[in-house]
């Protein structure tokens, strides 16, 4: 603890401080722009499904910077640091496509519909999604058959 004491970061009031790995400091900061605070005050916090858990958590879009931030959020609430099997990847490394293995992260637009996440600018994203959902990838179940036994 008291090393993170010493080092002095440049850490706003959007900072949010978490065990070593990709979570170690998560920086989230608001867009400089007027245009953006304004819109960041009136976009609620979406809520963020992982399919066969029943409890949600709810993200607040307008904190973070783009998909890499939304990313490590993801990867700091569903997978944490606890698990040392599990090879971290680096904040550069994580993309959505990544952040939970052996899951897609899709959304849910304000018609309903269900999309990939990482398809829309960010900017054009925020204002769409209505829910986020984390859907595990179904194995492949056809066997392939090669000459005369399974490969």
């Amino acid at each position: 603890m008291q090393e993170a004491q010493k080092r002095p970061y440049a850490l706003g009031a959007h900072a949010l401080h978490l065990p070593d790995g990709p979570c170690k400091i998560l920086r989230l900061r608001l867009s400089a722009t007027t245009d953006d605070d304004v819109a960041s005050a009136i976009v609620p916090p979406v809520t963020v499904v992982l399919e066969g858990r029943s409890i949600c958590h709810r993200i607040h879009l307008s904190r973070h910077t783009g998909y890499n931030s939304l990313a490590v959020a993801l990867r700091c609430l569903f997978v944490g640091d606890g698990d040392d099997e599990v090879e971290k990847p680096n904040e550069e490394e994580l993309d959505l496509s990544n952040a939970v293995p052996g899951h897609v992260v899709a959304y849910e637009d304000m018609e309903d519909d269900l999309l990939l996440a990482g398809d829309l600018s960010w900017r054009d994203f925020v204002r769409v999604v209505k829910r986020i959902r984390i859907i595990p990838v179904k194995p492949n179940r056809r066997r392939h058959h090669y000459g005369y036994g399974d490969v």
